[in-house]
């Protein structure tokens, strides 16, 4: 049998899981202790206790039935019935009641009831209104008699007592043992928190506490932190320098080339600046992910300048939808830079592009539509890949591309805990970019 339908039901949190660790064995044994409580001690109690009533209720039924008559009973069963607590009363047939009367969890009085029924045939009904008395109407040969009785001859006194007990005492420890337990997940929650963040592109403060398990994963999680970090410090730094000693020498291949023939040399300075491009965006590859610190940016804003700065640029770019508002940690120049390329590749291989923002409690959507001949859904996840020019599928009067406009845009969105998505836009026809990041 499968019980994966219980996972929807379950919690889903480390803190919610905890409390069902601890409240549900609770619950379970109290359940437990209840129902041999009930068994053992309702059930085998009361059935003790009505034995000896019913040994006092024959010896009574057994003067009555050798009277001549009820005022005789009554007479002769008088001193019995003082020593014994029982009150007698014979009454008129109708005034014996239909049907029993009782709680409906009254447990003890079902018990005491039928035990009484199977040794005392000839109780007829029996009223038990609360925990003072009960009263039974028996027939005899001389009329329905009344008879009253204390209800502690035949239950236990204050049975609940236990039970409250059980329950106070198992609620009073799962509260110490919920806070015990709080102090010891909340080092992974600092833990999850961190990583959480270092997914996002943020670096906070962190240091392993807790258990020696917990400790172990957080020293484990603060050595991979260091090696990542020193991993993306290296690279910045040999694409930087590699980029830095490329400029000087096309910086003298462009001034060699000025004092040679114009019609000469043209072919020369465009082939130097390609590599000049190459190495801009070489730059901008080592730098976009890291570049700059996080700090609360309005989304909304930031969109609006960056189409106000390519309208300036001769570029069609319009600001066509924006949803939500708010303030959200990100880097805005690496966001801008990786906005930037987006709308230059869409201008590049369309005539205009449409830029639109939403922002919700999870996560901030920047979208980039064109209406360029787009990017084939086989070969959208090769196009966000390092130097993968996908030239033959778009202009090639545009001029060639490096292939890391794209990449830059989905690093930049990885460090941040996001991602980017490539589909057709509905509107235009051409490219979708969505540029999605984690809140």
């Amino acid at each position: 049998m499968s019980f994966r339908w219980l996972k929807s039901y379950l919690p889903r949190g480390l803190y919610g899981r905890a409390a069902l660790i601890l409240i549900f064995p609770v619950v379970v044994l109290q359940l437990v202790v209840s129902i041999v409580f009930i068994q053992r001690h309702f059930e085998d109690v009361t059935t003790q206790m009505t034995q000896t009533v019913i040994r006092e209720l024959r010896l009574v039924l057994d003067g009555v039935d050798v009277a001549d008559d009820g005022v005789t009973a009554l007479m002769s069963l008088e001193e019995i019935t003082r020593t014994l607590q029982l009150r007698l009363s014979f009454v008129r047939p109708d005034a014996v009641p239909q049907a029993d009367t009782i709680r409906w969890y009254d447990f003890s009085g079902r018990v005491m009831l039928n035990k009484l029924r199977g040794a005392l045939p000839q109780v007829e009904t029996a009223l038990l209104p609360d925990n003072d008395d009960v009263t039974l109407f028996v027939i005899t040969p001389q009329g329905p008699l009344e008879i009253t009785f204390d209800r502690r001859r035949v239950s236990a006194s204050n049975p609940h007592q236990l039970l409250v007990n059980m329950v106070f005492f198992g609620g009073l420890m799962t509260i110490i043992a919920y806070l015990y337990l709080r102090n010891q997940l909340r080092p992974i929650t600092r833990l999850a928190s961190a990583a959480e963040a270092f997914g996002r592109g943020r670096h906070v403060p962190y240091a392993p506490r807790g258990a020696l398990e917990v400790r172990a994963a957080g020293n484990a999680f603060l050595d991979m932190r260091n090696r990542i970090e020193r991993q993306i410090e290296q690279r910045t730094l040999m694409l930087s320098g590699v980029s830095h000693d490329l400029r000087t020498p096309l910086t003298r291949l462009k001034l060699g080339l000025s004092l040679i023939d114009e019609d000469e040399a043209a072919p020369l300075l465009r082939d130097v600046d390609d590599m000049q491009r190459l190495v801009d965006e070489f730059l901008s590859f080592a730098k976009g992910a890291s570049e700059g610190e996080a700090e609360e940016t309005d989304p909304a804003s930031l969109v609006r300048q960056i189409a106000e700065d390519a309208r300036r640029s001769g570029k069609a770019v319009d600001v066509t939808e924006i949803n939500g508002e708010g303030r959200v940690a990100l880097r805005p120049l690496a966001i801008r830079r990786a906005l930037e390329n987006l709308v230059n590749n869409a201008v590049r291989y369309g005539t205009k592009a449409e830029m639109s923002v939403a922002v919700t409690d999870k996560a901030v959507r920047f979208r980039i539509d064109d209406d360029g001949p787009g990017i084939a859904p086989e070969l959208r996840s090769d196009a966000l890949k390092p130097f993968m020019r996908l030239d033959p599928a778009r202009n090639q009067d545009k001029g060639s591309g490096v292939g890391l406009g794209l990449a830059i845009a989905h690093d930049i969105a990885r460090s941040h805990g996001g991602s980017l998505r490539l589909a057709e836009a509905e509107g235009l026809g051409g490219l979708r970019v969505d540029l999605i990041l984690a809140r």
